[in-house]
């Protein structure tokens, strides 16, 4: 009578350590994906058309996402022989988004402060310029509409007190 009792039981526990088992993996392997602040940037996954001054007419960016969700990448061509890649990913340790740039220049830029909403996201970073000197970064990025984004980005001299464009761009949704 205990080895049909205690069969089942084994059964029945290894039946539930598998399911809780494969429960945690679940939840575990894209935490991302359930996270509604990791999907606030969403609005910019896509293939885009970029038109701005000094871009070249075939100018194009690809926004995809990586890492089981958790990680943003841009893959951007000037059309013009710039190209770079761009990154972002929220932190739920500390709830702050952070930003990668770099390109075929050799130029690398890192965006230690970010915040991202319903439509609109700015992230900030320091960095040098050519002499040297401390630059700050600000770039933002803004739906327009569900087609349309505009992607901004300033460098301040003084510490944010004044800021200059050195980049606008209008992303128009492609088929591409």
């Amino acid at each position: 009578m205990n080895r049909t009792f205690a069969r089942p039981t084994k059964l029945s526990l290894t039946a539930f350590l598998l399911f809780l088992f494969a429960a945690c993996t679940s939840a575990l392997a894209q935490p991302c994906a359930q996270n509604p602040a990791s999907r606030q940037f969403d609005f910019w996954l896509g293939n885009w058309s970029v038109s701005a001054p000094g871009s070249g007419p075939t100018a194009a960016s690809k926004v995809v996402l990586s890492l089981d969700q958790c990680l943003i990448v841009e893959t951007w061509d000037g059309g013009r022989g710039h190209s770079g890649q761009n990154t972002f990913a929220y932190s739920p340790e500390d709830k702050n988004w952070y930003g990668m740039f770099a390109d075929n220049d050799g130029r690398v830029h890192i965006f230690t402060e970010g915040k991202v909403s319903s439509g609109a996201a700015e992230f900030r970073g320091s960095s040098r310029s050519q002499t040297g000197d401390p630059v700050l970064n600000r770039v933002r990025i803004v739906r327009l509409s569900a087609n349309k984004i505009e992607q901004t980005w300033e460098k301040s001299t003084d510490n944010g007190a004044n800021w200059t464009a050195v980049f606008r761009g209008e992303y128009s949704r492609s088929e591409k």
